[in-house]
């Protein structure tokens, strides 16, 4: 009797497993291809689809107005990217700043979080740039208008939590986001963001290279710089048969000998922006005695002679554009170095735009922001790194914030991390963006709810050659 009630019980376990099975491919069949329901937004098509392990990743265009005060003021196609894990999880939302990487990655909120990313190419980096190029509609809040437009159509479609994050120009535009459409997000997770407030006072990035690393790194770094200076005119002709080699030209900066110096003296940022105490190793030790390739190779390496050229300028313009108009951008100065040596000083931004681009800079831009994030952060994080140049200007939070947070890693450069902080601010920062992502974890100690994996997790700085944030 035993055994025939029991042979009852597992036949009708597996029934119903069967029949739970059934329903289940059946309710899967009767859902929309998350392909078909991306498709389905008006202005959405697609440019391709590439495989990934564990997801669905997509680069689309997405059409957007030039002006969104005017909508009917003409078009331009904007691209973002999806890595879809599941609708059911958190969707994080991610730029650059810059242009968008249509090869699949992510970013660590992303892992920690074990979530959706929604990545969003910046307005007028190409090929997201209307034709012809209204440059007076390229400001933070009609990016971040851009932004909101892409959330509230993707937001049917990932319908939990959202989190907005980025990467130095992206942390600011996770920020400037924020501030214009506070209600969009349910966190801001923003690395390495400049908050360059008042443009003309920069005495803080001084301060920095005074202090940064140890005497020792900081005396060989700007021994290499000052020698690159002195060595200028054999170093031109090196500069120079590159130049005719590759066909450059330098009709923007205005000569080959005023790029040689922009980027012999971007040489001590770039170092410390992408370098860490360590390699201090690699610079020449004596650069009064070492050969010219030694110091040819180190500033090159550093900020890369070719940038400053109009070929190498041009893809940049946009951020440039902005710097001379809103962002601003920080003027150092070389104590290590004698005046004479100098001939044209840290240029400001506006010598890197075309002059056909007229510009005229809005102080009150960066104010407005540092202003509301001192007195209205809500849910946001700032993650710097402790040797990061552009973290000299960073963003506070004050009374009036609330659970928001300013960290900083220590020895860390432009690639800080949540992994990089201590242990309890890292515990804390993991808490609060699963918190925010609402997948909460009960864990002693909160961890990513996602394994790492090598090929898809971005942990390097964004290394962009010279000086950008």
């Amino acid at each position: 009797m035993v055994r025939k009630t029991l042979r009852w019980l597992l036949t009708l376990a597996l029934l119903t497993g069967a029949l739970g099975t059934a329903t289940a491919k059946a309710a899967t069949a009767a859902e929309p291809d998350i392909e078909a329901r991306l498709l389905s937004i008006p202005g959405m098509s697609l440019i391709e689809e590439k495989p990934y392990p564990g997801y669905r990743f997509f680069v689309l265009s997405y059409t957007q107005p030039v002006d969104h005060r005017n909508p009917s003021a003409g078009t331009f196609q904007q691209r973002l990217t999806v890595l879809h894990r599941d609708v059911s999880r958190p969707t994080v939302f991610y730029t650059s700043g810059y242009e968008v990487s249509t090869r699949p990655s992510r970013r660590e909120p992303t892992q920690i979080v074990d979530g959706n990313q929604i990545s969003m190419e910046y307005r007028y980096f190409t090929p997201s740039r209307p034709e012809p190029a209204d440059w007076t509609k390229l400001d933070i809040w009609q990016a971040a208008s851009d932004q909101h437009r892409i959330f509230k159509a993707l937001e049917p479609v990932y319908d939990r939590k959202w989190l907005s994050t980025g990467v130095s120009k992206g942390g600011m535009t996770a920020t400037y986001y924020e501030r214009f459409y506070p209600r969009d997000m349910d966190g801001v997770v923003a690395y390495v963001a400049p908050n360059d407030v008042v443009d003309n006072e920069d005495s803080a990035y001084d301060r920095f290279f005074a202090r940064v690393g140890t005497k020792e790194c900081r005396d060989r770094v700007n021994a290499v710089q000052r020698e690159a200076l002195v060595r200028r005119e054999p170093m031109k002709e090196r500069f120079a048969a590159r130049a005719a080699e590759h066909g450059y030209t330098f009709r923007t900066i205005g000569s080959l000998d005023k790029a040689y110096e922009a980027v012999v003296l971007d040489y001590v940022w770039g170092f410390w922006q992408y370098s860490l105490l360590k390699d201090c190793e690699t610079v020449p030790a004596d650069a009064a005695h070492a050969t010219d390739q030694a110091i040819w190779d180190a500033v090159d390496a550093s900020g890369g002679f070719d940038f400053y050229t109009d070929q190498g300028l041009e893809p940049y313009t946009p951020y440039y554009y902005q710097a001379a108009t809103q962002l601003g951008a920080p003027m150092i100065g070389f104590p290590h170095i004698e005046r004479k040596l100098i001939r044209y000083g840290y240029l400001p931004p506006r010598d890197f735009v075309p002059r056909e681009i007229p510009t005229k800079f809005q102080p009150r831009a960066m104010r407005d922001v540092d202003n509301w994030v001192r007195h209205n952060a809500r849910q946001m994080l700032f993650v710097y790194g402790q040797n990061d140049p552009w973290g000299a200007e960073r963003f506070r939070v004050g009374k009036g914030a609330r659970d928001s947070y300013v960290f900083a890693a220590p020895g860390a450069n432009h690639g800080a991390l949540v992994a990089g902080l201590v242990e309890r601010e890292r515990t804390l920062a993991t808490a609060r963006i699963l918190d925010w992502a609402g997948v909460a974890s009960t864990a002693a100690e909160p961890k990513p709810l996602a394994r790492f994996d090598a090929r898809l997790d971005v942990r390097e700085p964004e290394r962009e050659l010279a000086l950008r944030p």
